[in-house]
């Protein structure tokens, strides 16, 4: 069986003996279960002097091979262009990125560093895996190394129409490289779409709504594979949850008010600041639910050391501190805004005291919290999803979340005061449309689809080269 080289820019190490649960994480293992290969990527060290070769690593039967990077690197790469160019434009925010030549070689030089590491691992009948924008141009770096392997490139962001894309300097060079692979892979037809689109404008030849096209000598294939989630491990794990210390305390502090859940990174596309606008503007307007309700929001900080996001914080805080001052009295927080992060475990168990789970992204490639959020409900008493329709999950959840538009305050303060009032009958027959979506795209079954799927690119590839061979 061939191996599969598994290309992220941070790799999900074990901590403290146990690996990381995240979705990339348990999609890679299992992935990796019952074939061998390698997980490559960036270690999250900072070095001096980085080596020329990976550190490799074994645990529980999957091997790893992580490398550091130089502070220049770092700045250049990750939190120059990665995050401050093609983080914002990838979201449809062209008015928050900010270029520079100097990033943009960074970027570059970093992928070629990791292709060489790659390289050297490579071995003729090797898949490679590539995940997410940090790496867009790794293929192109293979392929001038002589490199003819299966390659896969999956998205997990969005990606926007090419009038957006092509407002990125040097765009061929970065988005236009995902042509050296043979598989390129996003999580919802839309952005499948737009990159189809992209093509056609770069001269590719293929037709709107087609799965392949070919440009520059290459055939490069599309497709749409929504990320899923482990949802048995999220029903066992609130199940548990429910039980402990933790809950028990959590439950006692909130008394009879029901529970509002919001689970975010600290990032603009989230909408996080929009959020807490349309939940004071319900209680504004519902004062009867003053005192019977708690919105709990946990937004773990990221890219502190970014400008924009230290003023992102503070915004938020200054904004949670308002509402909380002009509705609050002493026996009740409106808001209780918390700055750490939870185990997947503990975040379970929270969603399943929830009443109303809140996801409203300005812009969201999947929003995997939305899908676990539903996995774990308590069947007989489940809560109610309110989710953005510019989230990729809404494709999959619309039948059963109440979906808003994120940017219309009222709309999304209207939903709030609707899932909190909803008859529980209602709430057990939408959460069993969304449930079934949930369980029936498993995220091992994702990474099934995707590895599948290029399998079956590189072969018709195969086929039309020796067909143009026999016609010579």
């Amino acid at each position: 069986m061939s191996r599969l080289i598994v290309v992220s820019n941070r790799v999900a190490l074990p901590t403290d003996g146990k690996p990381q649960a995240g979705g990339l994480a348990v999609a890679v293992r299992a992935a990796l279960k019952n074939r061998p290969g390698v997980w490559y990527g960036w270690s999250g060290r900072v070095s001096d002097q980085p080596d020329s070769r990976p550190e490799f690593l074994e645990h529980g039967g999957v091997q790893y091979a992580v490398t550091d990077l130089s502070a220049a690197d770092f700045q250049e790469y990750y939190s120059g262009f990665a995050n401050r160019v093609l983080w914002p434009i990838l979201h449809y925010r062209v008015d928050l990125a900010e270029f520079s030549r100097l990033d943009l070689s960074g970027y570059l030089r970093v992928n070629e560093w990791f292709a060489a590491q790659v390289s050297d691992m490579l071995q003729p009948d090797d898949v490679v895996w590539v995940h997410d924008y940090h790496m867009m141009p790794l293929a192109r770096f293979l392929r001038r190394r002589g490199h003819q392997n299966r390659m896969g490139f999956f998205l997990h962001i969005p990606l926007p129409p090419p009038e957006i894309l092509q407002a990125l300097p040097h765009h061929a060079e970065v988005v236009g490289a995902l042509v050296d692979f043979d598989l390129v892979g996003f999580q919802t037809p839309n952005d499948r779409d737009n990159f189809a689109r992209y093509l056609q404008e770069a001269g590719a030849a293929g037709r709107a709504g087609a799965a392949r096209f070919d440009i520059g000598g290459r055939r490069v294939h599309l497709g749409a594979f929504p990320v899923g989630i482990d949802a048995a491990f999220m029903k066992k794990a609130a199940r548990r949850g429910a039980a402990t210390r933790f809950m028990r305390e959590l439950k006692a502090s909130l008394g009879d008010a029901a529970m509002i859940i919001g689970v975010d990174r600290l990032d603009y596309s989230k909408g996080i600041a929009g959020r807490l606008d349309a939940y004071e503007q319900f209680l504004a307007e519902n004062a009867r639910w003053r005192g019977r309700v708690s919105y709990v929001q946990i937004t773990p900080k990221s890219r502190s050391d970014i400008p924009e996001y230290m003023e992102m914080d503070r915004q938020v805080s200054e904004k949670v501190g308002h509402i909380n001052g002009a509705w609050g009295d002493v026996s009740w927080t409106p808001i209780r805004y918390i700055n750490q992060s939870y185990s997947r475990t503990a975040l379970a168990a929270i969603y399943r005291c929830a009443r109303v789970g809140l996801v409203t992204p300005l812009r969201d490639g999947m929003n995997l919290v939305a899908k676990e959020y539903v996995a774990s409900q308590d069947p007989e008493d489940p809560g109610v999803l309110i989710l953005s329709r510019f989230a990729g999950a809404v494709r999959e959840l619309r039948e059963g979340a109440l979906v808003v538009n994120p940017h219309e305050i009222e709309g999304v303060a209207q939903a709030i005061r609707q899932a909190l009032e909803m008859p529980l009958e209602e709430r057990r027959a939408r959460y069993l449309r969304m449930m079934r979506v949930v369980e029936s795209q498993d995220i091992a079954a994702w990474a099934n689809e995707f590895l599948d799927a290029l399998e079956m690119s590189q072969a018709r590839r195969g086929l039309v080269a020796n067909l143009r061979t026999m016609f010579m």
